[in-house]
């Protein structure tokens, strides 16, 4: 089990920025990855952006350049710096781990609560 707690959301500007933090009850260099996804109104989950056990990095193509991915040993948490936000952005962002489960064979996801984020214009 990995629970997950997000913080950092609220309300912006467009052009604005905001820092999410995910912090988790496990090492998170011990999972396979994290990741962050978001859902706005309406609208089905998506992936906003992803690290992997080793570092590797993905973003999905019409967040590039705004969003970065990172992970801090220190506090065990991973952060999503979203830079030049516009209201299309709005949504609730959602903390994901990502762990192999050797009772069940596959990988498990887990998330956290989600934390809303609101772009004024």
């Amino acid at each position: 089990q990995v629970q997950l707690v997000e913080s950092g959301g609220g309300l912006v500007q467009t052009g604005g920025s905001l820092r999410l933090s995910c912090a988790a009850s496990r090492n998170i260099f011990s999972l396979n990855a994290m990741a962050w996804y978001r859902q706005a109104p309406g609208k089905q989950r998506e992936l906003v952006a992803r690290i992997t056990s080793r570092g590797s990095t993905d973003y999905v193509d019409f967040l590039k350049g705004r969003v970065t991915i990172s992970r801090n040993a220190g506090e065990n948490t991973v952060s999503l710096q979203m830079n030049s936000l516009k209201p299309e952005d709005t949504a609730v962002y959602y903390c994901n781990a990502q762990d192999w489960n050797s009772y069940v064979g596959s990988y498990v996801d887990y998330w956290g609560q989600g934390t809303q984020v609101t772009v004024s214009s």
